[in-house]
């Protein structure tokens, strides 16, 4: 492939085939990569037989000073990529066949290794072998849900042990940037309180961008964010401001029968026992049902409390829980709903021609791509330059 693509004009090639063309050489630094793990591997095989079987951690040690000086890589980064090359060809080898292949990049084989790198070898293996079918179809942030989730099935104690341990770190701190201006950040915060802060943060913000705010949306969160934490009275604001949390949570687990994961839109899988306290908090909230067949068909949607959204929203949101742009993971609870055919060119409001687009793909929709509603929950868009993405909606 290298040699073949050596040999292509990019600036002769119309504009499908550089789409065609990029994916090519993606794949092919992709394969690259995975030998570059295997050749750190090998340098580190040879290195024992000169040291004549010293202890492994000598081994390991003068392995990575000879990756390090011969690639002039700083000590830390020749360590990491060394031991990423050690997880992936000695411990995950099907992962490492993957991104060999060209089917997955090295970011996206990064986060298998990082989520599984708590477990025990047999299962990191067996929950990364049941990811790599969907793999080379996933962001980043969609495979990382993904193994989440699983992880949190396979063992729910463990995780929620994970978990609680995890809280006893919580901090918070700060830090200088060269520019002179600073950053505050908490870290290990309850996942459910950390959501309903943000949005807390995104209704305030919304609210001042309503009334005519001249700054940037990233402006107004940071301001708002610091005037929540001095106190300050700046950011006037009409209506509640109550964090609410949406949570997508299975009755059984609701009800203490089962302890499946649950997720937080824009956050990911959560233990069961959050879920559960989540739903408590929020006794006097909206609850939306939806009843799904066997093959996670939707059969009715419906709410409890409170006055019910328009119906066509709620199955929409139901269906596709979040943005239906590829790879995009914006909860469908925050996005436009979107004329396919736009209402201007007759359009009409009706379920076959809606979907769920956050604000920034829902102005881009409109600069030359081309959107349909295959049939529900399943969405495909053209780009310009004539390629088809297809967006298939995970089951509620």
């Amino acid at each position: 492939m290298a040699s073949l693509l050596a040999t292509v004009d990019r600036k002769r090639l119309p504009g499908h085939d550089r789409v065609r063309l990029m994916k090519a050489r993606a794949r092919l630094i992709a394969h690259e990569q995975a030998e570059l793990c295997a050749d750190m591997i090998a340098v580190s095989e040879a290195t024992e037989d000169a040291l004549h079987r010293r202890p492994i951690e000598e081994v390991v040690d003068s392995a990575v000073w000879e990756i390090r000086a011969a690639l002039n890589l700083t000590r830390r980064s020749a360590e990491c990529q060394f031991h990423l090359a050690e997880d992936l060809v000695e411990r995950l080898p099907g992962v490492w066949h993957l991104l060999r292949s060209g089917m997955i990049d090295l970011p996206r084989a990064r986060v298998m290794v990082d989520e599984t790198r708590h477990l025990d070898e047999g299962l990191a293996r067996d929950l990364a072998e049941k990811v790599s079918a969907a793999a080379p179809g996933d962001t980043t942030g969609e495979l990382r849900a993904r193994l989440q989730r699983l992880i949190v099935s396979a063992d729910p104690q463990a995780a929620k042990a994970r978990y609680h341990q995890g809280l006893e770190e919580r901090s918070v701190g700060s830090d200088a940037n060269i520019d002179g201006t600073a950053n505050v950040y908490g870290l290990h915060l309850p996942t459910a309180h950390s959501a309903r802060a943000m949005r807390r943060i995104n209704r305030l913000a919304r609210a001042a961008k309503g009334r005519g705010d001249d700054r940037t949306m990233d402006q107004i969160r940071a301001d708002v964010f610091l005037d929540l934490l001095l106190g300050s009275t700046r950011e006037s604001h009409t209506g509640s401001d109550r964090g609410v949390v949406g949570i997508h949570v299975d009755l059984v687990t609701l009800v203490g029968l089962a302890e499946s994961p649950a997720r937080i839109p824009g956050w990911g899988p959560v233990i069961s026992d959050i879920a559960r306290q989540v739903v408590a908090e929020q006794s006097d909230s909206e609850h939306r049902v939806t009843v799904t067949g066997g093959d996670g068909e939707i059969v009715w949607t419906g709410t409890t409390r409170r006055r019910p959204t328009v119906s066509q929203r709620r199955q929409l949101e139901a269906e596709t829980v979040t943005c239906v742009f590829p790879g995009c993971r914006m909860p469908a609870g925050q996005c436009d709903i979107d004329h396919n055919v736009p209402w201007s060119r007759g359009g009409p409001t009706e379920q076959w021609n809606m979907g769920p687009l956050c604000r920034h793909d829902h102005v881009g929709k409109h600069r030359g791509w081309d959107l349909k509603r295959v049939r529900p929950g399943v969405y495909r868009w053209v780009s310009p330059l004539g390629h088809t993405y297809e967006v298939m909606a995970r089951p509620p």
